[in-house]
This record gives structure tokens, sequence and C-alpha cells, in this order.
């Protein structure tokens, strides 16, 4: 049995960042990003990657045996909740535009406004190990409603559905990971 414990992964810390989708794509773990905003601090539970598949099982006369399983639909979305207040978490949340002036910022509120496609960068760190996330073409598919409660965090929570791009190889998002290097 070929087991090693140091390659067991945590997701210690790291940073999502959005940009429009004309932002140049990461190429590696160490990419620079050209033309995307970090969204800063998440709360605890960091992101959630949640690939999701529909099947229906096909089968004969014979037996009632499956002879063929087709996926009759698939989608891949990443979930998390932003803390911090600022004019990228709002404008995200709310898919709003926030206008800012030296003593305020204010924005307009519409529960079915997505803000349109984004890319996004997830990227993980664990010590010297990285992983990175890119989707190319994103969208707010489902927020949850925002609790002002008294000593807690106001959170922003979304999940971006990830969508096909001709940039990550028509699926809907590429990975880079310094751990599966030879």
């Amino acid at each position: 049995m070929a087991t090693n414990a140091n390659n067991a992964r945590a997701a210690v810390t790291g940073e999502i960042s959005v940009g429009p989708t004309t932002a140049a794509a990461p190429t590696g773990t160490a990419t620079a990003l050209t033309g995307f905003t970090g969204l800063g601090f998440l709360n605890e539970d960091g992101f959630e990657v949640i690939p999701e598949r529909s099947t229906d099982d096909k089968r004969a006369w014979q037996n009632a045996a499956v002879v063929r399983t087709v996926t009759t639909d698939s989608k891949l979305t990443f979930s998390f909740t932003m803390i911090e207040t600022k004019k990228e978490t709002i404008e995200l949340y709310w898919g709003t535009t926030v206008t800012q002036t030296v003593t305020e910022g204010n924005y307009d509120l519409d529960p079915s406004a997505t803000g349109g496609r984004k890319s996004f960068v997830f990227y993980i760190i664990d010590g010297a190990e990285l992983q990175r996330y890119y989707v190319a073409s994103g969208e707010v598919d489902s927020r949850e409603s925002i609790s002002n409660q008294n000593g807690e965090l106001i959170g922003y929570s979304v999940t971006i559905v990830a969508y096909p791009s001709s940039s990550t190889g028509n699926k809907p998002a590429r990975v880079w990971s310094t751990a599966l290097k030879s």
C-alpha cells in the first residue's frame, strides 16, 4: 500500500478574486492576476466546490438490466460567504453598481439582478502547496439572506454557477495544483 500523509492537503488560507470576463486568464498557480480584484475575508467556512450531476438509467427489456447510464444534466457551483462590506462584495452580492462619494456610497436593490457573467479565481494556500480554480465565465446563481444580528459579522453568501468557456477547454473550470507536479 502506497500511503503518504504528506499528500493530505488543507485549505489553510487563500483568496477569491473577481474580474470581467475579458480579464487575462491565469496560466498556472504562480501567474500574477491582471484585471481581478480580491473579495477580501470570507467567513471561517472558506468556499465549497459543488459538482452536481443527474443521470438516467437505460434498461434492457431482458431482466430489466441497466445497459447504459446517461447524464441528463450537470452543474458546477462555488459557494462562499464574504464578510467584508466593501464595493466589490456589495456589487457581486446584489448584482448592482455602487456609486461612491467622499462621505458614503449608495446602490439600488433588485433581487432579480445577477450582475452578469464575470471571471473568478479561487486560490488555496497550504504552506508551499498552491491550488487555483479558474472560472472564465460565472454568474451569481443564488444568494442567502443577510443576517444583521447583534454581535455577529454581516455576511454576504453567494453561489456562483460556472459556465463552459473556450478559455477552460469548453469546461466550467480549470484547476492547477502544485501537489500534482511530476
